[in-house]
């Protein structure tokens, strides 16, 4: 069987010119990143031309180590509706370097569906991350710059301050530090850490923005702490917004890619979804919709983390309209919430599915609480029985979801015709309008509390002190009518990752709660969720190498 960089390596891949005929976009708009790869300027985005377009959100169940394949779907859906004679494009969140590197893997698909050129996509790409990492780290360099200064001090008091140092690299050795060793030339010590470049407020900033203005003006709103007679001290308090701006210039325009089958793949932003809002960025997703009939997109980890934040958080902010939501699962995942290990999924085990198909039915639940007309998305494997797959189409019928096979890493578009013809029908004859699961101007309490009792299946919430005490400050800033990301574990419904298929009476421990009001929500996080990951035993880094012609090898 061959690799999916292998399967990539085998098939042509087109100028990115003529993906670019195919969108009709003129060529001279284009900015090249080599022969493959470029960003689109802000300049082809017309909301005007978006009204009756088609937007599917893919999510998924809860993720497991066994993958549901929610972006191989994504890919292969695109592929599918382009074969039945829709124009589509699918718009995605670019790859970490941490779970490239790490255990996770990439995020351009799998298979015969698959977005390239992928080894560019998975690493470097056009230098988006290494952008926002910069941005982020300017201001932290501003940070502890004005607090050692005699001339320009804005008296920040160093015990509040909680803007950090990110990193795109799973690295726990940084989660705390010290910094301003080194006598009195070196600045002043303080505690601080490191989080993951995908859980940056930049980064959410980034996907969160209208334009260059409404980017600059975002950055300015980020809090940093107090001085020390607790004055709020932000980011356009330093005059740090403008040079923070510019270093994003090129990475504010999205990417235009391809899919395997030449169809155009919009790449752009890249938060993680267990801790921040797991969505590609608001320009990516109109610049799709402008450009084409239907849109494709995701949102990360299972439905109660990326989906719930597209709804809630995206398309809130930015009137989007989705005209469908697909649920991916899988035979194997379900199996493995049913307490199936992971070296036994492939063997036929229907009383294990029965026990985990909990979990595809609480996110069905899930699913309908926003007034989406919805699609389940089996992605099936060759060890998949037609018993097991019988199940699953009996369970979508009682729970009155319509349902279709899917065998996009095999087949690509093929594999996924019949889903599009499906998709397609539901996007077109819904008559739904999105409805959010709660409103902005509740309280933060009454907010949490809605996500973690309707969505997750929590029978209470509990607070820890220090929880309190930043409730309090949320309530002091004035940004208690901000929504709410809530970080949480993707591997379970509830906080608690041993928890799998659909737990009940669990309580929700909120420890504590960040602000991001440069982003425009706050954050609270749940259980032991951290924001800066480490690399498993043997990091999937050991396997990758690169010979003497150019060739990446190991990666995938």
């Amino acid at each position: 069987m061959k690799t999916d960089i292998e399967i990539a390596n085998s098939i042509q891949i087109k100028p990115i010119y003529e993906i670019a005929d195919k969108l009709g976009i003129d060529r001279d708009l284009l900015e090249p990143y080599g022969r493959y790869k470029a960003k689109l300027p802000l300049s082809l985005i017309d909301k005007s031309k978006i009204d009756g377009k088609k937007l599917v959100l893919v999510s998924a169940i809860s993720p497991t180590p066994a993958g549901e394949g929610k972006t191989t779907i994504s890919i292969g859906l695109t592929e599918g509706l382009n074969r039945i004679g829709k124009q589509a494009t699918v718009v995605l969140r670019e790859p970490s370097l941490g779970p490239v590197f790490g255990i996770k893997g990439g995020a351009t698909g799998g298979g015969y569906s698959q977005v390239v050129p992928m080894e560019d996509i998975n690493l470097h790409f056009t230098g988006d991350f290494g952008a926002i990492e910069k941005a982020h780290n300017l201001l932290s360099a501003l940070i502890d710059n004005n607090i050692q200064s005699k001339t320009h001090s804005l008296n920040i008091d160093p015990r509040t301050v909680t803007w950090k140092r990110v990193m795109d690299m799973n690295d726990r050795s940084l989660r705390h530090i010290i910094v301003g060793l080194g006598g009195t030339s070196a600045g002043i010590p303080r505690e601080t850490g490191f989080d993951i470049t995908a859980a940056s407020e930049v980064m959410a900033i980034l996907c969160l923005s209208d334009d260059f203005e409404d980017l600059k003006n975002r950055l300015g709103n980020i809090f940093i702490g107090y001085t020390f007679d607790k004055k709020p001290i932000y980011a356009r308090d330093l005059n740090a917004h403008g040079a923070m701006a510019a270093l994003l210039k090129d990475a504010i325009k999205p990417n235009l890619v391809q899919t395997l089958e030449g169809n155009p793949a919009i790449i752009h932003g890249g938060p993680f979804a267990n801790i921040a809002q797991g969505t590609n960025s608001i320009i990516a997703t109109r610049m799709g919709l402008t450009l084409s009939d239907y849109v494709v997109t995701e949102a990360g980890f299972g439905f109660d983390l990326g989906a719930e934040k597209f709804f809630d958080i995206k398309c809130v902010k930015a009137g989007l309209k989705p005209s469908a939501v697909v649920m991916v699962a899988t035979v194997r995942a379900l199996k493995y919430h049913g307490g199936m290990k992971l070296d036994q999924l492939k063997e036929p085990n229907l009383e294990a599915l029965k026990k985990g198909i909990g979990n595809l039915e609480k996110q069905v639940e899930n699913m309908k609480k926003f007034n989406i007309c919805p699609v389940v998305a089996i992605n099936k494997f060759v060890t998949d029985t037609d018993e097991e797959i019988a199940f699953l189409a009996e369970t979508c019928k009682a729970l009155d979801v319509p349902m279709e096979v899917a065998e996009v890493w095999a087949k690509g578009g093929e594999g996924a015709e019949n889903l599009a013809r499906l998709v397609s029908k539901v996007a077109e004859q819904c008559t739904c309008s999105m409805k959010p699961l709660y409103d902005w101007n509740w309280s933060v309490e009454k907010k949490i509390e809605t996500i973690a009792k309707e969505l997750y299946g929590a029978a209470a919430i509990d607070y820890s002190a220090e929880a309190k005490a930043d409730l309090k400050k949320v309530m002091d800033l004035g940004l208690d009518k901000l929504p709410v990301c809530i970080a949480k574990t993707q591997k379970s419904l509830s906080d608690n990752p041993k928890l799998l298929g659909r737990p009940k009476d669990f309580v929700v421990t909120v420890r504590q709660i960040e602000i991001a009001s440069g982003a425009g929500f706050i954050i609270p996080i749940t259980g032991s969720i951290m924001r800066m990951p480490g690399l498993p035993d043997i990091p999937a880094a050991e396997k990758i190498d690169i010979d003497n012609n150019g060739k990446i090898t190991g990666l995938f």
